[in-house]
């Protein structure tokens, strides 16, 4: 007979640093929400004439500066410092809400339109989540279309500042709501079958994702439901 106790051990042992990296990245999730929230409502007050003069120009360049700071939090990811500059990046992203936020909330019913999309931000998450982490099917096989996907909704997002086509903006918004809910099955898969063993970086990308899926929603609902009158 074979003794397969180191085999189990290693199976406990791989499980339980599963359970360690997906409870961290739960709890840094949670705590990122506090800085987003912060600069949304700094945001919120701020002038973005600049952005909606030159909106081509304002897009590249929040591009070059998020992807600094995403190349900052991967080059520190196993230190302390790698938490910080991911809390700062969220803070960051939530000044960048700003924007939106105004527009939404200049509708008649932004105030409800902003609640829908966050509530709806928050069931699909929750749901994606349980889905991957009961099932623990492994949804890696996602990746490459979803990476296709991404890139052609930021060329498009990018033609369309030129464009500015209502109809194209509500397409692009849909598919944004696929694309990033799919990014959450993806992330949270990654990590229950051990193909994320990083807390921050599982942070990062999950948080990414939430957050793209929550604009996108807000976008999608404000065109559908929005109203000046």
């Amino acid at each position: 007979m074979f003794d397969n106790t180191p085999v189990l051990g290693r199976t406990e042992s791989a499980q339980l640093m599963t359970n360690k990296v997906l409870r961290n990245t739960y709890a840094l999730l949670g705590l990122s929400l506090v800085p987003t929230v912060i600069g949304a409502f700094i945001g919120m007050s701020m002038n973005f004439v600049f952005a909606q003069q030159h909106p081509f120009i304002f897009a590249i360049g929040a591009m070059a500066v998020l992807y600094g700071m995403f190349a900052a939090v991967t080059a520190n990811r196993n230190s302390s410092i790698g938490v910080v500059l991911l809390l700062g990046l969220t803070f960051l992203l939530g000044l960048m809400l700003g924007p939106i936020l105004q527009h939404a909330l200049h509708l008649r019913n932004g105030a409800q339109i902003v609640g829908l999309a966050a509530g709806g931000t928050g069931i699909i998450f929750l749901t994606l989540a349980g889905i991957a982490t009961t099932t623990k099917k492994d949804f890696s096989f996602m990746g490459k279309f979803l990476l296709v996907g991404i890139i052609l909704l930021i060329v498009a997002s990018l033609a369309n500042i030129f464009l500015q086509i209502p109809a194209m903006t509500l397409a692009l918004s849909a598919i944004g709501v696929i694309l990033f809910s799919g990014f959450i099955l993806y992330d949270v898969s990654r990590i229950v079958n051990g193909g994320e063993t990083n807390y921050v970086m599982a942070t990062m990308g999950l948080y990414m994702s939430i957050y793209n899926l929550f604009t996108s929603l807000l976008q999608l609902l404000m065109g559908l439901m929005g109203g000046n009158d």
